[in-house]
């Protein structure tokens, strides 16, 4: 079956990962701006999975840069039960949701090297560090501070899902240029790249531990351009609506979205603001 433009039976799947710009809200007009008749849909920046759990493609191949999100995924694929029974201890564990034992486990995190227990604290660290950040410093140490919620939800039915949905994915760590090359003519790319500032002055935006820079932003404009004229193979691109993005994007048709923004985790400073969908087709 080719994308039919619709979420299955209407319902939406939400990610087992909290994640900052993910793109839960925003599914169903991403899914609308999909052209029809593509079998593949192609991430090269797939974050927290959210248009892939709440699209219909008969396959998906889907990227990032963060080794330990594709192992994350990759883990879940391969055997979800386990998984699961491995990670209650660390949620259920009396001291779960204090900052000595985040920190702990933020430590035990950064000097394991074992590819299965990574992946149990990087959902840990998810879900009770702050705001959904993934951030690493200057030596790839995770080092997002303790998150201080009052409840946790354990997001079994989540994962339960993924796993599911995961058997028509494959997952690989790879950069947006190589991604782009395992596009088929039967494919859509979908680019949710960190975001330009708002601002164009104050870059903040990290690309997993790198900066992804305007010379990203715009390289990445290029090869969606190139890659509809010479492949002929679609691609759609988030980011923010500025005059810095309706340049790099010219050509493209443009889809305007309202979105709200926390930038912080005070009420009053969840922001209305414009945000762009580029199509190149």
């Amino acid at each position: 079956m080719s994308h039919s433009g619709k979420t299955k039976h209407g319902l939406k799947h939400r990610s087992f990962l909290k994640w900052a710009g993910g793109k839960y809200r925003l599914t169903d007009n991403i899914n609308n701006l999909f052209p029809k008749r593509r079998k593949c849909l192609v991430e090269p920046f797939v974050g927290a999975g959210s248009v892939f759990l709440n699209s219909q493609f008969e396959r998906y191949i889907l990227a990032d840069i963060n080794a330990d999100l594709i192992n994350l995924f990759n883990t879940v694929k391969t055997d979800v039960d386990a998984y699961i029974e491995a990670l209650k201890p660390v949620f259920f564990h009396a001291e779960a949701n204090s900052a000595g034992y985040y920190y702990a486990r933020r430590d035990d995190f950064n000097n394991s090297t074992d590819p299965f227990f990574r992946s149990v604290l990087f959902l840990y660290l998810n879900r009770f560090g702050f705001n959904g950040l993934c951030r690493y410093n200057s030596l790839n140490e995770f080092n997002v501070p303790f998150g201080a919620y009052k409840s946790h939800y354990f997001p079994e039915k989540e994962l339960r899902y993924f796993a599911e949905k995961a058997k028509s994915a494959v997952f690989i760590c790879a950069d947006f240029n190589e991604t782009f090359k395992l596009a088929d003519d039967e494919s859509v790319i979908y680019c949710d790249p960190p975001y330009a500032p708002l601002l164009q002055d104050s870059n903040f935006t990290k690309y997993a531990g790198n900066d992804f820079s305007v010379t990203h932003q715009q390289a990445l404009a290029e090869l969606a351009k190139q890659t509809v004229n010479e492949r002929n193979i679609p691609v759609l691109i988030s980011n923010h609506d500025t005059a810095f993005t309706r340049e790099i994007y010219h050509g493209a048709k443009f889809k305007r979205i309202r979105v709200q923004r926390t930038i912080s985790q005070a009420a009053v400073r969840r922001v209305k603001v414009n945000e762009l969908i580029a199509v190149f087709k």
